[in-house]
């Protein structure tokens, strides 16, 4: 088949161009490199730099193209940047979006597969989150992750577009941005790679649920084949605290570096960890790689680097 991934230079659409062209798929990336990495980008996907915020470059890619499969990557993905400047948020997740699937509906496309969040969609909820709840996202970052998968089901009901929305916990693996505020198996693997104390938001007691890309790129491929339209949970149901997390990459590095703290950050959710098993009986899905081994290979990476 022939794909689009946008953001396919970023960190986790990367890797799933990369699960794309095994499986003998054509893969068309379009990035326009804000994030992501021409380093990152498979040497046998066709690359067009442009802006999902651009409409008339989008909309001329896509009718170009023809792609059976949108994957949709591209995003502005900082919560915290989100709180502070929500119209930009929106312009990027919202009418991003929009640009792409007005453009779709002419073809048309079989499917769009879109990235979405998990650990930011539900609220302050008891865990595992799972898809029945009532998504109360708490950061504009999260809810216009939401108003993206309510116009895809618009486009669906009237333009009978199927859709799957993939609801990713914390994400984490090697080629993750260190410079951002998300990702912060990558930030502490970075910053102690080179001598540094990174920082800890808040007394670092807020948990997540991580889980490893090439298990999340793994999502994206049984997507393709799926008639299943809707939202699913792609994540491990195992919570881990911030300070977990230090902590075991710092005996990874194999170093002894004391936990620094600084102010929490707003907009921020206490805990989150997502229930995979609709993910599991829709796609045959769930997660290989546990923490442990994943922070190993993280670590490894960035020594190798």
């Amino acid at each position: 088949m022939k794909i689009l991934v946008t953001g396919g230079a970023g960190f986790i659409a990367s890797h799933v161009v990369d699960a794309y062209i095994n499986l003998g798929h054509e893969v068309v990336v379009v990035d326009n490199l804000s994030s992501g990495n021409k380093n990152n980008l498979n040497q046998k996907a066709k690359f067009i730099e442009a802006d999902i915020t651009d409409k008339e470059k989008i909309q001329e890619i896509i009718k170009a193209e023809k792609p059976e499969i949108i994957n949709h990557h591209a995003a502005h993905i900082q919560v915290g940047y989100s709180v502070k400047n929500p119209q930009f948020d929106a312009e990027n997740n919202i009418i991003g979006l929009l640009n792409i699937m007005e453009a779709a509906k002419e073809i048309p496309i079989k499917k769009v597969i879109m990235a979405a969040t998990g650990g930011a969609m539900y609220g302050n909820k008891v865990t595992p989150f799972n898809e029945e709840m009532k998504a109360e996202p708490l950061s504009p970052y999260g809810i216009s992750k939401r108003a993206g998968e309510l116009y895809l089901n618009y486009y669906h009901e009237l333009y009978k577009i199927p859709f799957i929305s993939l609801r990713y916990s914390n994400v984490y693996g090697p080629r993750q941005n260190p410079h951002g505020e998300s990702g912060v198996i990558a930030i502490f693997s970075e910053m102690m790679s080179e001598g540094k104390i990174p920082s800890i938001n808040g007394d670092g007691t807020h948990t997540r649920d991580y889980v490893y890309v090439e298990d999340v790129a793994k999502a994206n491929v049984l997507a393709l084949e799926s008639d299943f339209v809707g939202e699913l949970n792609i994540g491990t149901t195992t919570e881990i605290s911030t300070n977990e997390v230090f902590r075991k990459v710092a005996a990874e590095m194999e170093i002894e570096v004391e936990e620094k703290h600084i102010a929490e950050r707003p907009g921020e959710q206490e805990t989150s960890s997502l229930d995979y098993s609709k993910a599991k009986k829709i796609l045959g899905w769930e997660p290989t790689i546990n923490f442990d081994e994943g922070v190993r290979r993280v670590v490894t990476w960035y020594k190798n680097k």
